[in-house]
């Protein structure tokens, strides 16, 4: 499981509640909750939390990586 130091975890937020997040297993949780009603969660890939929005992170999964890799 990968680790956030305590450090970054210290000035980490939420981009959407502007909140604290915690380490819950491989995700950062929001310390509070979003319009819905529930805490936002984060996912940590290869030691990096991705902090997208979830709309946005539904967004550049969708798009795939071969239109980031391409050469002009």
């Amino acid at each position: 499981m990968p680790k956030v130091s305590p450090e970054l975890l210290s000035i980490l937020r939420c981009p959407v509640t502007g909140s604290a997040l915690v380490q819950e297993g491989e995700e950062l949780v929001s310390t509070t909750a979003g319009d819905n009603g529930e805490k936002l969660r984060y996912s940590i890939e290869d030691g990096i939390p991705l902090l997208l929005p979830p709309e946005l992170l539904a967004a550049a999964n969708a798009a795939g990586s071969s239109q980031h890799d391409s050469k002009a």
